[in-house]
Parts: C-alpha cells; structure tokens; sequence
C-alpha cells in the first residue's frame, strides 16, 4: 500500500500531503503545537480529499489539490455567526474573502492554527472544511474514535512495509498516489497482528521457560534445605529426642520441652536462693558403676545445694560406704532405707546445707507407710523440705486401694501438719502423671498404673486442691516434657514418656520459685532429674 506521511513542525502550521485511508475513507489531519484537533465536528463523516505537503523555505503551506464532492458540508461558523455555505465553490469564495482577523477567529473557534500568513490560514480552513464533508459509506459514532483510528492508522503507517519498498516511485510524488483497496489493508492487518501474536507467543514462550527454570531451581533449592532440615531434625531426634514433640493426642498449642531454650536467665549474683534436684536412679550402686556417669560432674555443670534421691535399692549396711563416695562439700547425708523388703525402694537428701532437723517416714507410730523406707524430710531455715517416692499400684493395680486410700491420704496430711509452721516443697517420683499432656499415649494407658483415673483424682484432692502448686505446670502451661521413658519399648529414643517426678510447693512460696526445670539428657536410670529454683 503506497502511503506517504511527513511531518515538519514549525511554528503552529504541519502541512501533511498524503492520502490516509480509514476504512473507506481519507481523513485530512491539520495539527498544530498543541495537539491533533480534537475537535473533528462531532458525528462528521469525511469524504478522500488527496492533499500533499509543499514546504518552501521551511515555511510550511497546505495546498488543497483535490476537488470535493458535490455532498454539502457541515455547517462551520465564525465569530460574527456566518450562514450555512453553499457549495465547496462558494465556500472558497467566501473563505477567500475573509480577513486576516476573520480567519484567525474562525480558526481560533474550531481550535486550530491561527499563526501565518493569509494564505496559510486560508489553507488550513480550506483542509479542515474539506475533511469534514460527509461520507456515505462510514459515519463516525464520536470525536473520540475518530482521534484514535487515526492514531492507529499512523502508527501503522510509520512501520513501511513490502509494498513501500517495492514501489520507490511513492515517495516524493505529491499527485496521482495509488489507493489500495480495504481488503488489502485489512490483510496487511492481519498479517501484522499475526506476526506480532507470533512474536508474544515467542516471547511468552520464553518467558514461560525461564519462570519454569527457576521454579525448577527454587523447587531445588527447597528440597534441598528441607532435606537439611530433616537430617537436622533426625539429628536432634537421636541426640535430642525431647525437642520433638511426642505425644498421641497432642493440642494445637503443645510444645515439646526443650531446657535450652526454655529455661529463664540466672538469678543475679549475690540473689538469695536455693537449687534443689530430684532424681530417680533406680538403683544407686548400679549408677555409681556406669562409666558414663560422673556425679562430679553433675554437681559442678548445676551446682545443686540440695539432691534429693529415690529408688536407692540400698540397705542399711551399704550406707557409710556409700556415704565416702560422696563429693567434697555435700557433707549433709540422710538415708532411709527399706526394712521390709531388703534392696527394695530407699530413699535420700544430700545436702551442703546443714538441716535443722531430719524426720524419717510420716512420724505415725507403728504405720506400715514407714517400713519401705519412702519419706525423708529435712527442715531448713525458711521451709521444709520432703522427698518421697510413691508407692506404684502395681501390675493389675494390686495396690490401688492401698495407694488412694491410705498412702496419699497419709502423706497429704503429714504436709498440711508440717505447713501449719512452715511452707513445705514435696519433691520425688509421685507416680502419676496427672493430666492427659504428662504422658505420650493417655489413651492407652487408661488403665495402667500411674494414670488411672482413680490415682490422678487422688493426686488433685490430696495435694492441688489442698494449695499445693505443680511448679512445672504453673511454668509451662502448654509444655510436653517428660521425666520417665520405659526399658522396655526403648521409650527415651523416641521421646515416649511419662511426667512423674515433681515439685509441688506451698501456694504461699509458688511466687518465689525462680525455675522449674527437667534434665532430658541426664541417662543412667529410666528416670532423669529435675531441678528447683526458689528465691529465698
């Protein structure tokens, strides 16, 4: 399609000399510095006026050098409110007869040029009168479409194509320029618009591939870390298994107990307070042989002052040798073994604080309670202290009766009577585990020793309900930690536990516990230690 569009800007006149076609027919353009007119009389149709540049001495003239059809034109009005014009003839006429002032103000009313010379602006009404005659075949529906089919029609243009090359004798024609039919123009037009969903159908192809490239790499780089994070895990589950939450029914907001990141700062030097541990060792002498246990370093990493002992398994006579093992400094030792049952039970309080007194059993005369040597109670300065180990209910709940019925309810008034003077801190294996969050599977066990039903209401009416605080409850509300991992289904491995072992306190000194704690890591014995905190 031979088209030829130039555009010199200078001052406010463009002179453009060539056909453009929209649709079925040729739009004269006069634009000036401001913009393309926009205002192309409403609802105008526009007849093919050929037109052409002729830029003589950089000044640029529109020379109209078509005729108009015999269709009549508009109405377009001056200043001074002219008549309807007759034929493009006399409208000639009469625009020729018009005064420079006349002409400037008709031109600055239909927003066009009014810079230039007589003749220029004469021109430039001329071309605008011209470009608005109307057309039978196409009617615009507003200014608006108008503007922008242009504005289309030019930016195709501006892109030259096979046809513009092949017939060089296009350019710097100004009469006889060739009009291509509208099928042509609209296979130009499509071939455009094939080429260019070509062109984005490449270009979202690639696009598609590098974003598929790099979700391939971030996949990658996820798996990747995922992986070090489950050997990470798998890791911590061997060497750590108590970070991992275990637990068959676990709550939304359950955590599993980890001391290193769970346990406060310490107190300021100089604060007055007391550590105290308890621990289960089920067993001492066959503690004591383990190679891997040091209770030097036990001592020197927490620096208890206080170490409360259960399931010592000793007998009387085994008690001063036992007693020269002992570190330097903890010179204060008191033991209560079994008479009943030799090498069974046994209790201790090791300590580098001396006691104001000791008791041993629950101070009732000729009671059963105190023949499996299960209570030792030391009194200090500020409080007393007992360490117990709770008679089990045994396998087929053999002792239920006996531990509901009588041991708790013995215990339990043996520290309200010791309260009545002092506040008091039972410590040691209590044997329940009180809440459905102290043990790994509550369902399972419904009926096993340390959580039937009977043994955890117990458990509340002797002790809770009567002032006495879970210090490690109160402290972690929402915290699975356990203190007991059976033998016999490798439970600690796999973090399958029990809560058992406790430090109940006084409601009146629950305030000034500063840290109720578990020892996980501690092994020799099914049990590990916990540990006591209480500001004095």
């Amino acid at each position: 399609m031979n088209k030829v569009l130039q555009l010199g800007l200078q001052s406010s006149v463009i002179n453009v000399a060539k056909s453009l076609r929209v649709g079925s027919s040729i739009v004269g353009v006069g634009v000036g510095t401001r913009s393309v007119n926009k205002r192309l009389m409403s609802n105008a149709t526009v007849k093919s006026i050929p037109f052409s540049i002729n830029n003589s001495k950089g000044k640029e003239v529109l020379k109209i050098v078509g005729a108009a059809t015999d269709q009549n034109c508009h109405q377009m009005g001056s200043d001074s409110g002219r008549a309807e014009m007759g034929t493009p003839q006399d409208d000639r006429k009469d625009i020729e007869a018009m005064t420079v002032q006349e002409l400037r103000a008709t031109l600055r009313k239909l927003g066009l040029p009014v810079k230039g010379r007589k003749q220029e602006l004469i021109s430039t009404l001329r071309l605008h009168m011209d470009s608005n005659l109307p057309d039978q075949k196409e009617t615009t529906s507003s200014t608006r479409s108008d503007s922008v089919t242009i504005k289309r029609k030019i930016r195709n243009m501006d892109e030259p194509t096979e046809d513009d090359y092949s017939n060089s004798e296009a350019y710097g024609i100004e009469h006889g320029e060739k009009r291509v039919k509208q099928s042509t123009e609209e296979n130009l037009k499509a071939k455009v618009s094939v080429k260019a969903i070509s062109k984005e159908r490449k270009s979202l192809t690639k696009t598609g591939k590098q974003q598929i490239h790099l979700k391939e790499e971030a996949l990658s780089t996820i798996s990747s870390e995922l992986l070090k994070t489950e050997e990470m895990i798998s890791s911590l589950s061997q060497s750590e298994p108590w970070t991992v939450l275990a637990h068959k029914k676990p709550q939304k907001d359950w955590k599993a107990y980890n001391p290193k990141t769970m346990r406060p700062p310490p107190l300021p030097e100089g604060t007055k307070c007391v550590k105290v541990m308890t621990w289960n060792v089920n067993g001492l002498r066959a503690l004591l042989k383990l190679e891997s246990f040091s209770a030097l370093q036990l001592a020197q990493r927490e620096n208890f002052d206080i170490l409360c002992l259960q399931e010592t398994k000793l007998q009387v006579k085994d008690v001063e040798e036992i007693k020269k093992t002992l570190i330097d400094g903890y010179d204060h030792s008191f033991w209560s073994c079994s008479v009943s049952k030799l090498g069974y039970s046994g209790t201790a309080i090791i300590s580098r604080i001396k006691p104001l007194s000791v008791r041993y059993g629950t101070g009732l005369s000729g009671s059963d309670h105190d023949m499996e040597g299960r209570i030792v109670t030391a009194e200090f300065d500020s409080f007393y202290l007992i360490n117990t180990y709770v008679p089990n209910s045994g396998d087929g709940l053999k002792r239920l009766s006996y531990r509901i019925e009588e041991w708790d309810r013995t215990l339990s008034n043996h520290i309200k009577e010791l309260e009545k003077s002092k506040p008091v801190v039972l410590t040691g294996d209590l044997n329940c585990a009180h809440e459905e969050i102290d043990i790994f599977n509550p369902a399972g066990n419904k009926r096993s020793a340390g959580f039937t039903i009977e043994e955890r209401q117990s458990f509340g009416a002797n002790f809770l309900d009567k002032g006495f605080v879970d210090t490690f409850r109160k402290q972690h509300p929402g915290v699975v930690g356990y203190t007991y991992w059976g033998y016999r289904h490798g439970g600690r491995k796999t973090n399958r536990g029990w809560r058992l072992d406790y430090f109940l306190v006084s409601e009146s000194i629950a305030a000034d516990v500063h840290d109720s704690y578990i020892l996980p890591d501690i092994n020799g014995s099914d049990h590990c230690p916990i540990g006591l905190i209480l500001k004095l």
